[in-house]
C-alpha cells in the first residue's frame, strides 16, 4: 500500500504542469482557467490526504503538521506587508495557518508539508506578477491624476487646527494600495475555488470515513498543533491597516488581481529567488 505521504509529490507534479501551461498562454481567460485548475488540484490533494490519514494503520508513519519559515524580504525594505498579505491570502485557501514576524520579513507557516509546498509555489508565481503589474501601473502614470485626503496640523494664535486637504498621491502610496488590492482579490478568487471544490467533493467509499469527517479531523489536528507551537502575540492586522487609502490605485490593483495568471512560475519545489524592493 502506498503511503499517504507520497501523495503530495504526485499532486505537485500535476499542479506544476498547470503552472507551465499558464505561463505559455497570453489569453487571460485560459490563464484564469489554469489558475483555477491548479487551486482545485491543491484543494483536492488536501482532501485526499485527509482521507488517507484517516486510514493510516498503526504501524505506518502518520503525516503530521509542521512549521516552516517563509522568507519574505530583507529587513528595512518598504512594502513587505503587501507581500505578507499575498502569502497569507494564499495560505488561507490551502489549510495553512500563519504567524507574521513583527518586521514582516518572514512568515511562520503551520500546516501539512504538501499544503505548504502548494502555498509556496502559488506565492512565488503570483508575487512576481503582482510586482510586475504594480510596476506597469506606476510607469503608466495613471495615479498622478488622483488625490488622497490628508490631515494638516497648523498652529494659529496658539491653537492647534486640523484640517483635511486633498494631496497628490505619492508613487509609493499608489504602489502599496495597488498591491494590497491585488492580494485581496487573489485571495478571494482562491477561496471561491476552494469552497467550490469542498462543496462538490464526492463522499468517501462505503465503510470509510467521510470526506467531511476527515477534513474536520485534519482541521482539529492543525489547530491543536498551532496552539502548541505558535508563540505569536496578537493578531496581524493586514497591509491595508497602515496605508493611506488611494481609491484609484485600489481599483487598478483589484482589476489586475481579477485576471492574475501564473506567469514566470518556476517548477514546484524550486527555490524562490530574490525580488526587487517595491
Amino acid at each position: 500500500m502506498t503511503s499517504p505521504n507520497a501523495v503530495p509529490d504526485r499532486m505537485l507534479t500535476r499542479i506544476g504542469g498547470l503552472l507551465r501551461q499558464a505561463e505559455s498562454t497570453d489569453n487571460e481567460h485560459e490563464a484564469e482557467a489554469f489558475l483555477a485548475a491548479a487551486q482545485r488540484l491543491a484543494t483536492r490533494s488536501s482532501i485526499d490526504l485527509a482521507v488517507a490519514r484517516a486510514h493510516v494503520a498503526g504501524r505506518q508513519r502518520r503525516a503530521t503538521p509542521i512549521q516552516r519559515v517563509i522568507p519574505i524580504g530583507e529587513p528595512g525594505r518598504k512594502g513587505l506587508r503587501t507581500y505578507v498579505q499575498l502569502f497569507v491570502a494564499i495560505a488561507a485557501a490551502n489549510d495553512v495557518r500563519c504567524d507574521v514576524a513583527r518586521t514582516s520579513t518572514q512568515v511562520y507557516a503551520y500546516g501539512f508539508a504538501g499544503d505548504i509546498d502548494v502555498c509556496e509555489a502559488l506565492y512565488t508565481s503570483l508575487l512576481v506578477q503582482m510586482v510586475r503589474a504594480s510596476d506597469q501601473y506606476i510607469k503608466s502614470g495613471g495615479y498622478r491624476s488622483a488625490t488622497v485626503e490628508k490631515v494638516v496640523v497648523q498652529k494659529r494664535l496658539g491653537r492647534t487646527v486640523r484640517r483635511r486637504v486633498a494631496a497628490p498621491v505619492a508613487p509609493v502610496t499608489a504602489r502599496l494600495n495597488f498591491q494590497a488590492a491585488f492580494a485581496a482579490r487573489v485571495g478571494k478568487r482562491l477561496a471561491e475555488v476552494k469552497a467550490e471544490v469542498v462543496r462538490d467533493a464526492a463522499p468517501a467509499e462505503a465503510g470509510a470515513p467521510g470526506t467531511a469527517l476527515a477534513l474536520r479531523e485534519k482541521e482539529l489536528e492543525l489547530t491543536d498543533f498551532y496552539r502548541r507551537t505558535s508563540e505569536a502575540r496578537g493578531t496581524w492586522r493586514g497591509a491595508a491597516a497602515s496605508l493611506t487609502p488611494s481609491a484609484d490605485a485600489r481599483r487598478a490593483g483589484d482589476r489586475a488581481g481579477r485576471v492574475a495568471r501564473l506567469g514566470t512560475a518556476p517548477e514546484l519545489g524550486a527555490p524562490r529567488g530574490e525580488l526587487p524592493a517595491p
